[in-house]
């Protein structure tokens, strides 16, 4: 499922037209990545939690010289899901 595909899904379940159940699944989208980034990240219950984790630097190879090279510090995001959404995958 892609984003339109999603948008499309939660009109016809919310009985929204597609631009406000746009707006809402855009709203969602900037909120988290606002909140994770702001903060140590945002816990939905029985969905699952999004966290901003910090990744050391690190020695790395080139695959094509075998040069060693160092890879620099970054962040990322990490998905955890909630109890009930791995049982309902089950």
């Amino acid at each position: 499922m892609n984003k339109a595909e999603l948008i499309e899904a939660v009109a016809k379940h919310a009985k929204l037209t597609k631009k406000d159940a746009s707006n809402a699944v855009n709203a969602t989208f900037l909120t988290i990545k606002k909140e994770t980034k702001k903060t140590s990240g945002i816990s939905i219950v029985g969905f699952g939690s999004f966290a901003s984790v910090k990744r050391k630097g690190r020695k790395g190879r080139n695959p094509r010289t075998g040069e060693v090279i160092m890879i620099k510090p970054s962040k990322g995001v990490r998905f955890r899901p909630g109890k009930a959404f791995k049982e309902q995958l089950q």
